[in-house]
């Protein structure tokens, strides 16, 4: 499914070197020591949690932020940023380094962020997410992105699925990290 935005369409950068995708060299090569042990991955996993307690259920902060991002590019960060609002009961949100930011709780999963010709929708643990339709950019440590532009068509429902992979993923991660007290 595509989505149309108006006249215009939005879509990924279709660059695809631009970073390994799950499971690959890098991200062997990035586990920590003893990580063969999946309890010592799952602790390893605990510690790269972003964690704002200042995030709440709706920021006026980031209707704010909508607002001065008006025109196509901000239609572009609002539908995708809506799609994280309704994830769930527990999603909160803030602006975090002045782009939205949505959380479970208190632990970020996901933002987005307006550029000049761009919107990126990122993702804080995004190198953990499966992505078979190839749309994650980025070659940090653990965070990617999905480049959005208008005139450009993206595959709404693989997003969509990435978003709520992503939510999903950190309510695991919650739950595991509460189990352990």
């Amino acid at each position: 499914m595509l989505a149309h935005f108006g006249t215009a369409a939005i879509a990924p950068s279709r660059d695809r070197t631009a970073g390994p995708q799950r499971g690959g060299p890098r991200r062997a090569a990035m586990a920590k020591p003893g990580a063969e042990n999946p309890k010592d991955q799952t602790v390893a996993a605990m510690s790269r949690l972003l964690q704002f307690p200042s995030a709440v259920r709706r920021d006026p902060a980031i209707d704010r932020w909508m607002r001065e991002h008006a025109g196509e590019l901000g239609t572009i960060a609002q539908r995708w940023f809506e799609v994280m609002r309704g994830c769930g009961n527990d999603v909160r949100e803030l602006l975090h380094d002045g782009h939205p930011t949505a959380c479970v709780d208190d632990a970020a999963f996901a933002y987005v962020n307006a550029f000049r010709a761009h919107v990126n929708v990122g993702f804080f643990l995004g190198v953990e997410l499966s992505d078979p339709a190839r749309l994650l950019e980025g070659t940090g440590r653990f965070m990617r992105h999905v480049k959005l532009a208008p005139g450009r068509t993206v595959d709404a429902v693989a997003l969509t699925r990435l978003i709520e992979a992503a939510y999903a993923d950190m309510n695991a991660r919650l739950a595991t990290k509460r189990s352990r007290g």
